[in-house]
């Protein structure tokens, strides 16, 4: 399977390891405390926001508010908790890997980098304002729109290297060893896209992402969303993902991939 499974494969693979980091690529996908969370929903958010209406600000602000209510005790930020309980939400000059770790329904709707592009602007600019936390969605969906199309590792390394300045050039296991909880998009997504610069196939991509100790769910959900553009999602993991889901989740990522994929 291909398309925003990878990001809610990765999120619930994760889920155990948040609060509970490990530093070895050697553990169990899945344990009774893998769950969806906030990743999940609010891909689910934004891939629903697509399927209603892509044009419209509105409804992108409604859909993370419906969904973001629906699910409240899922590991939201809390600044964006107090976003969720505004009548009329503003931007909060957020600069955290959120907008990075749902913005992969942009990637796979877009028909070209441009439309890709402006879609995870919009996506993440009414919470996610800050520089740096569009700048972590916009490399996150241009890494998977160039996967979804066939590009090289060595290619998509060079365009997010030289587009948005993120420093590619360093390995794994040079960090691993201190690098710690960071939910901020400069500390995170461009070590999330070398989980899968690494990586030998969609599982390997996971595990490289939960084995550096870190913000676990939410970069193994970014670096799963470029995976799985690039590789199948095994359906032995898709599928153990999937049954995890409730049936109102279930539904828009059904919807979501007969519409677009």
């Amino acid at each position: 399977m291909k398309g925003i499974i990878g990001a809610i494969s990765g999120d619930i693979i994760g889920s155990s390891r948040e609060f509970y980091s490990i530093k070895t690529k050697d553990f169990n996908l899945f344990t009774k405390r893998s769950i969806f969370t906030d990743d999940t929903i609010m891909t689910l958010a934004i891939a629903n926001w697509l399927i209603e209406d892509k044009t419209s600000k509105k409804v992108l602000i409604d859909e993370l508010k419906y969904w973001g209510n629906k699910y409240p005790n899922a590991g939201y930020g809390r600044m964006f908790m107090d976003w969720l309980k505004q009548d009329s939400p503003q931007p909060y000059e957020s600069w955290a890997n959120g907008s990075a770790m749902r913005v992969s329904p942009c990637a796979w709707v877009g028909e070209s980098m441009e439309e890709v592009q402006n879609l995870a602007y919009t996506s993440a600019a009414v919470t996610h304002n800050h520089p740096e936390g569009i700048k972590g969605a916009l490399a996150t969906a241009d890494a998977i729109y160039l996967a979804r199309i066939g590009a090289k590792k060595e290619e998509i390394k060079d365009h997010i290297e030289v587009r948005y300045h993120y420093d590619l050039d360093f390995e794994l296991d040079d960090i691993r060893p201190f690098y710690g909880f960071d939910v901020s998009c400069a500390g995170s997504v461009p070590e999330s896209i070398v989980c899968f610069l690494e990586a030998d196939d969609f599982e390997d991509t996971i595990r490289n992402a939960v084995s550096l100790g870190g913000d676990s769910d939410t970069m193994a959900a970014i670096a799963g969303s470029i995976a799985s553009a690039y590789w199948d999602v095994p359906n032995r993991i898709a599928f153990k993902a999937i049954h995890r889901l409730d049936y109102d989740l279930l539904r828009v990522l059904i919807d979501f991939d007969e519409k677009f994929l």
